[in-house]
């Protein structure tokens, strides 16, 4: 049975864009002064300026990416950093793919 979750966190370019950006940050995002773009993820400050949209707007679409498990956030200082759960993606991938 497919995620639910799962497939709305896909249904949207942006969201698409953002797992995109991830799978490369230090391709897509300058190098922060917490954090490492690799290790820790990409601070959501710099996700919302990268798309063109306000933080909430932006802090909006990686609560549905995160609730699908797609991406974690981690916290460092009062930032939040995300990066892709490739675990999760592989699966995910795997189920769209899947006989249903």
């Amino acid at each position: 049975m497919l995620d639910v979750d799962l497939v709305k966190a896909l249904a949207n370019d942006k969201r698409l864009l953002i797992l995109e950006w991830l799978r490369e940050p230090e391709r897509h995002f300058r190098p922060q002064r917490d954090g490492d773009l690799v290790e820790d993820g990409v601070c959501s400050l710099f996700i919302a300026e990268k798309l063109g949209v306000s933080q909430p707007t932006c802090g909006g679409h990686l609560k549905v990416l995160s609730g699908a498990g797609l991406v974690r956030g981690k916290r460092i200082k009062q930032w939040v950093f995300y990066r892709r759960d490739e675990e999760r993606i592989a699966a995910a991938k795997e189920a769209l793919g899947g006989d249903w």
